[in-house]
């Protein structure tokens, strides 16, 4: 049976002050529709997904001045906000990350590339060292592999290595920017005192630029640090490569986020861009807000409790930090 939404009181999604008098706003258990007719001659409409149940919003203003999707008078907010790096704070896959992986492959002589439909595919394995191993078990090992399974591994490894210089070249050099919104969500928790960490089966020293001690995670670090900036950098907690034994879908990088943040599970938002990041922070037992990104769009994103195109800045924005701490207001009942 699918999932009934109750929302407390204080919990409601109500048009602001600003909003225009023939705005409407009707809440019940089961169902929620928000319509405004403003200033402007045009309408817009888009729609959230929320565990099942789906809302759509037609407006022609923003219910406040932001826009988007505004939650108003919650009383809660997540103790921790956890972001996927790869498509959620920046869209590196298809123009990073596959032609990184295709220029490591071409300068070793392996005769090997990975086109845009391919790694699409590739991609439902967590973590590029996994990914490389799949592939090559399934294709055949290339002829200047070694032949042992240890020598395997170390030949996948330094693959791997070279693979993150060639990609953090382009993040450093800001050819790949961060998705709209990302900024704006994470100076909104930073402000209000939220936790925020970066959860990923990247490299970690693609996600900022750290200590020898951090060497081995180093693709998200690069991300964070030279994207982000180094005063939202020193605030943001890294949990990347292989801090844990098992990627995503397995909960284990969530699980230790909390752990080590000191804080429980079903008080953290997790933003998403996969279904397989998706079922990391469903069996964490978290709230998750899928993003979808380029790779992903098609994916089936059923479980999540919001799913929008991407976080979004003003004029443009599609949800904010009120939103995600609404998330941990509701009530599912079966």
């Amino acid at each position: 049976m699918a999932s009934t939404i109750v929302y407390p009181a204080s919990t409601a999604l109500l048009p602001s002050r600003s909003s225009s008098s023939s705005s409407t706003a009707f809440i019940s258990h089961t169902k929620i529709s928000i319509s405004n007719l403003g200033r402007h001659g045009h309408g817009r409409s888009f729609s959230s997904s929320l565990r099942g149940t789906r809302i759509t919003i037609n407006r022609t203003t923003p219910l406040c001045s932001r826009g988007g999707v505004t939650c108003l008078a919650f009383s809660a907010l997540p103790s921790a906000l956890l972001f996927d790096c790869d498509g959620v704070l920046v869209d590196t896959e298809k123009d990073g990350h596959r032609i990184s992986f295709n220029d490591t492959f071409s300068e070793r002589g392996l005769g090997v590339t990975w086109d845009v439909d391919l790694y699409g595919e590739l991609l439902k394995i967590g973590g590029g060292k996994e990914r490389m191993t799949a592939y090559f078990n399934k294709t055949g090992w290339p002829a200047k592999a070694p032949k042992s399974e240890e020598e395997r591994k170390k030949f996948v490894a330094s693959l791997h290595k070279r693979k993150t210089e060639l990609f953090m070249a382009l993040i450093e050099k800001k050819l790949l920017p961060l998705r709209p919104g990302v900024a704006k969500l994470i100076d909104q928790a930073l402000a209000k005192g939220v936790n925020v960490a970066v959860c990923s089966t990247s490299n970690e020293k693609a996600v900022c630029i750290t200590s020898d001690e951090n060497i081995k995670n180093l693709e998200v670090s690069a991300i964070v640090s030279c994207l982000l900036g180094p005063e939202r950098a020193e605030k943001i907690k890294i949990f990347a490569g292989d801090v844990v034994p098992r990627k995503k879908p397995d909960p284990a990088i969530y699980l230790l986020a909390a752990s080590t943040l000191g804080v429980e599970p079903s008080s953290c938002v997790v933003i998403e861009d996969s279904a397989i990041g998706l079922a990391a922070a469903k069996d964490a037992g978290m709230k998750c807000i899928v993003t979808k990104s380029g790779y992903t769009a098609d994916e089936d994103f059923l479980n999540a409790d919001a799913v929008f195109d991407c976080i979004g800045d003003p004029p443009e924005e599609c949800f904010d930090l009120a939103f995600c701490g609404s998330l941990l207001e509701k009530q599912f009942v079966s």
